[in-house]
């Protein structure tokens, strides 16, 4: 029997393996990545690896058909059945377990599925790691053995863990809104939100897969749009988005504006950095200049990282950064925090925050140096042609003499400006992004290079 005639290679991508369900990832699909996985890792010495699934109407089935491809290898499961990703994470540090696979597609159409998982202490697996995994799952070689489940409900206890760093303070009484876009994070958000005492209102509460009110993308303007308007009308202090596994997190302020994850992040710095003698934060190369300008100000050491939440963690761990994130809304504390990113807890630490003055959000963010920049732009490319599209630019850009960073892509930084344009990890397109010290030369960045894509990209 060829267990691996269903598997497409188009589902293996960057930072994970994500796929259409029944089309691209399947129960037969699900039992032979499972083989695939114990055989890897029994080969590295790991006897026991953690599982658990989302909210989506597939993840169950996919979840049980990985489980029997595992423990046939004669690797033994701890089952933890519905949980949000970061409960994942947790789950694998609290049980000293850091082989694991969580059944997901976060933030992906309700249709698609997947996987990310680890193999080791390294964290989940990317780039080159899931290449290997790849030819290693093709080659077909596995092994057979018996294996058992055994079950483990982190639930209460990740809850509890959630809240023990957290302090609110008693300057006033906050009004919370918080957005569960009916993805994993309604069984678990209200609850932990509720326990801060804070006045609480919860919209799409419900878990439902089909995401009927809005795509769960919390970084995404127009999926933002009801909380928008429900913190105006309301009144609120904050509105708090989750995107469907619960490890991004998006943050309005009292106004209804969208505040973007790097200017969360200076709220962080700010919050931190004081305090601490580590004062080292990682950031992407989407991430707007104001962000290493103000931890420079706040004495700190601003590291620029590759985009991507795997390598995003990666890093931020071994750089021994005390605070990490990306721009869509990948967050990682590690002041008084296990470093992995938790939209629930992100959203608590800004409510701490908020709790202890008598300041809006708004006010919070006051004195950032004033950059204009565009949202992320995506450009049609087949993933065959986009990464020959990036060297041209990248060629053209070194011939003109631009200065480069191009640990992901290409971000020309300019005197008055920068550009990002990169070959996007999840679909066939090219993503670029620009900022300019003022509108005119954002625009002027902004018409100049993609009309250079353009040319390129034919």
């Amino acid at each position: 029997m060829n267990l691996t005639k269903e598997i497409k290679k188009e589902i293996f991508r960057e930072y994970d393996i994500r796929g259409v369900y029944p089309r691209e990832i399947n129960e037969n699909v699900s039992y032979t990545i499972g083989k695939a996985y114990g055989t890897y890792i029994l080969k590295r010495n790991q006897k026991k690896c953690i599982v658990g699934h989302d909210n989506r109407y597939s993840s169950e089935e996919i979840e049980n058909a990985l489980i029997q491809g595992i423990i046939s290898t004669g690797v033994s499961v701890l089952d933890l059945g519905l949980v949000t990703t970061p409960m994942y994470y947790y789950a694998c540090i609290k049980a000293g377990v850091p082989a694991g696979i969580m059944v997901t597609a976060s933030h992906n159409p309700k249709d698609d599925n997947g996987f990310k998982f680890s193999f080791d202490e390294k964290g989940n697996a990317k780039g080159q790691e899931i290449k290997d995994f790849y030819q290693f799952v093709m080659d077909g070689d596995f092994i057979d053995g018996e294996g058992v489940i055994g079950f483990y409900d982190v639930k209460e206890d990740y809850c509890r863990y959630l809240l023990s760093s957290i302090q609110i303070g008693d300057q006033r009484k906050l009004k919370v809104i918080i957005d569960c876009g009916n993805g994993t994070t309604t069984f678990f958000a209200p609850t932990v939100y509720n326990a801060t005492k804070e006045k609480l209102i919860v919209l799409y509460g419900k878990s439902d897969p089909t995401f009927p009110n809005h795509h769960p993308d919390p970084c995404v303007e127009e999926n933002l749009k009801v909380l928008k308007d429900a913190v105006v009308e309301l009144q609120a202090d904050i509105g708090i988005a989750f995107d469907g596994d619960g490890d991004r997190v998006g943050i309005i302020n009292e106004k209804g504006e969208h505040i973007p994850a790097d200017q969360v992040m200076i709220l962080l710095a700010r919050d931190i950095l004081p305090n601490s003698s580590n004062k080292r934060v990682l950031y992407d190369v989407k991430c707007t200049k104001a962000l290493p300008e103000e931890i420079e100000k706040l004495g700190g050491e601003a590291i620029i990282s590759r985009t991507g939440n795997s390598y995003t963690k990666a890093g931020t761990k071994d750089h021994d950064c005390i605070l990490g994130g990306e721009y869509s809304g990948h967050i990682f504390l590690r002041d008084k925090f296990l470093g992995f990113d938790s939209g629930l807890y992100v959203g608590l630490r800004i409510v701490e925050i908020l709790s202890k003055t008598n300041q809006t959000l708004s006010q919070l963010l006051e004195g950032i140096p004033t950059y204009y920049s565009t949202e992320e732009i995506k450009i049609p490319s087949p993933d065959e042609k986009k990464m020959k599209v990036i060297e041209d630019i990248k060629a053209y850009c070194e011939e003109a003499g631009y200065p480069m960073v191009t640990i992901d892509g290409i971000r020309i930084e300019l005197d008055d400006g920068w550009a990002l344009i990169r070959c996007s990890n999840t679909g066939p397109h090219i993503t670029a992004r620009f900022e300019g010290t003022s509108e005119e030369s954002r625009d002027r960045l902004k018409d100049y290079f993609l009309a250079l894509i353009d040319n390129f990209n034919v």
